[in-house]
């Protein structure tokens, strides 16, 4: 039997859902939701249906997980304990300092309803966030280091091309190699937030507009760019669409720790991933966690779950014998 699945919105990261199911022979995709009008849309899965978002409540018995793609600014702190009241469902909330409130509405919601949400699901929050605690398990004495890029900021590049005069921007995340050489060699630096990262903007500007202030809001910019050390290029449209039209990203998550009764013996434990689509790698993520969910519920399970409290076999499609035979 397959696991029916739901996406509610069809953006970059909807459309990466619906690649990743197509890859798993035990899913199938039910239904699309989208706040647009049905009939403009057009899904690459030819046997499910177009909804729009005011019906999904009536697929509430025809779907098994409803995989949630929208943003964590405004859409997932209001969607997730939504629909996690008719369904079991899966989101990619990724604003870290708000995950313990979103955890407790989505959980009170899950539970009242008897569903599973799983919450925060991708690569950061997500697989950095497991490797993170696995080496913290295994290092107690140590430092944990996250460097993020060569990789395109899709919030950063929203927050340039918001600017008064921008046409259309790109902004690289791009970590500093003395940095995360010196990591590497478990040196344990106190490195600010300067030393870890630059930002490299690609911008191209409206008519007539002030480059040299345009520039200026951009590396002054609080939250975004202050912190950085930034470079600005202003380059035509043309090139931006040649050059810089992908989503990549990746990154490391390290930990430098000691052993020994003196901590007399250094380890370094990295994790690194290299991603030629953002939204597609983050997509299939979170689809193995749709297995995990669906499994979950069908145990009887309720409430709100982590990366941190869903075993890894619960994303496998293969059985507990074939893990251990081929896997362990």
């Amino acid at each position: 039997m397959s696991i029916k699945i739901g996406i509610l919105g069809y953006g970059n990261l909807g459309r990466g859902v619906e690649c990743a199911v197509k890859q798993n022979p035990d899913m199938e995709l039910a239904a699309v939701f989208t706040r647009r009008e049905p009939e403009s849309l057009t899904i690459l899965t030819e046997e499910a249906a177009v909804c729009h978002i005011s019906q999904a409540e009536e697929w509430k018995d025809r779907i098994d997980v409803m995989i949630l793609c929208g943003g964590s600014a405004t859409d997932l702190p209001e969607q997730t304990p939504e629909y996690v009241r008719h369904f079991n469902v899966v989101d990619s909330f990724d604003t870290h300092a708000k995950i313990p409130e979103h955890f407790a509405n989505v959980d009170a919601a899950a539970k009242e309803n008897s569903h599973v949400g799983i919450i925060s699901v991708g690569w950061d929050p997500g697989m950095f966030s497991l490797n993170r605690m696995y080496a913290n398990a295994i290092l107690p004495e140590g430092k944990d280091y996250t460097f993020w890029g060569k990789g395109v900021s899709q919030g950063h590049s929203d927050a340039i091309r918001r600017i008064p005069g921008v046409k259309n921007a790109k902004q690289y995340t791009i970590p500093v190699d003395s940095a995360l050489e010196s990591v590497r060699a478990g040196d344990n630096p106190e490195l600010t937030t300067r030393q870890k990262h630059t930002r490299e903007c690609f911008v191209v500007l409206e008519e007539g507009a002030d480059g040299a202030k345009v520039e200026e809001t951009i590396k002054t910019m609080p939250n975004y760019f202050a912190d950085y050390d930034t470079t600005v290029h202003f380059i035509s449209e043309e090139e931006l669409l040649k050059n810089h039209s992908g989503i990549p990203h990746g990154g490391f998550v390290i930990r430098s720790g000691k052993t020994g009764w003196e901590q007399e013996h250094s380890h370094v434990i990295e994790y690194s991933l290299k991603l030629d689509s953002n939204p597609e790698f983050t997509a299939s993520v979170i689809v193995a966690y749709a297995r995990a969910a669906y499994r979950l519920a069908q145990e009887g399970q309720t409430g709100c779950k982590t990366v941190f409290d869903i075993a890894p076999a619960y994303l496998s499609p293969q059985s507990g014998e074939e893990l251990r035979r081929h896997l362990l």
